[in-house]
């Protein structure tokens, strides 16, 4: 049976800094394409990858690669993996979405209008991660932070990996491996599951500054072949 994904072992040595360079490079016969900037972050890619070391049970590289080292386009490639083919699309109708549910009146009586992260999240999303997470399957998550119409503001949601959770009193505790604070156990995302129809506060410690955690969504994974050393 396969040990459950610790991050301070099985997390990567290095966090997610990166120098500016392009994230995506490739020659063309009208010379080299690139595409976005490393400095932004690869947080999914690096969930994604320590997640597929972390199946074939090899152990990850001691190094941060440079730009053009197999393990550095393997980030990036499992990057691009973590939003396509719907993340990118999740992201921003989440970020449109209230916080909790909205109602309004029709004929006299109040109606629920619009379900809201809080309700997406707990009682649609968590429900699948624990299952994952009983099976012993550490489950990516994309974390929304923003709330905003502007499509330029997706970059600024983040990726986490879902390692382990407890419960108590209704409050639900996840450890997660996040790739902005490098090889820490003491990582989490913390809600009250009790009542998600009305606003709920996730607290929690990534390495993302002042935002909040408004909601999160398991991420469609499927492993990848890690690239021959």
């Amino acid at each position: 049976m396969q040990r459950r994904f610790l991050p301070s072992r099985d997390g990567f040595a290095f966090v997610n800094t990166w120098p500016s360079q392009p994230a995506w490079e490739h020659k063309t016969w009208v010379g080299r394409v690139t595409v976005g900037d490393a400095a932004a972050g690869l947080c999914g890619g690096m969930v994604y990858a320590a997640l597929d070391y972390w199946q074939s049970g090899t152990p990850l590289p001691p190094e941060q690669p440079k730009a053009g080292h197999p393990l550095y386009r393997f980030i990036v490639r499992r990057l691009v993996r973590s939003w396509f083919p719907l993340a990118g699309v999740r992201y921003y109708r989440w970020m449109r979405l209230p916080d909790s549910d909205t109602s309004r009146i029709l004929l006299g009586r109040s109606v629920r209008d619009r379900r809201g992260l809080a309700w997406r999240t707990v009682e649609q999303q968590w429900q699948g991660v624990y299952k994952d997470l009983d099976r012993g399957n550490p489950v990516p998550l994309g974390v929304v932070t923003m709330a905003s119409v502007d499509p330029r503001n997706v970059r600024h949601n983040h990726q986490v990996l879902a390692c382990s959770y407890e419960r108590a009193d209704g409050r639900v505790t996840i450890q997660v491996y996040d790739p902005n604070r490098g090889r820490r156990d003491d990582i989490f995302i913390r809600f009250d599951a009790s009542d998600a129809t009305r606003p709920t506060t996730f607290e929690h410690n990534l390495g993302i500054g002042q935002r909040p955690v408004r909601g999160f969504f398991r991420a469609t994974y499927k492993p990848a072949r890690i690239p021959v050393a």
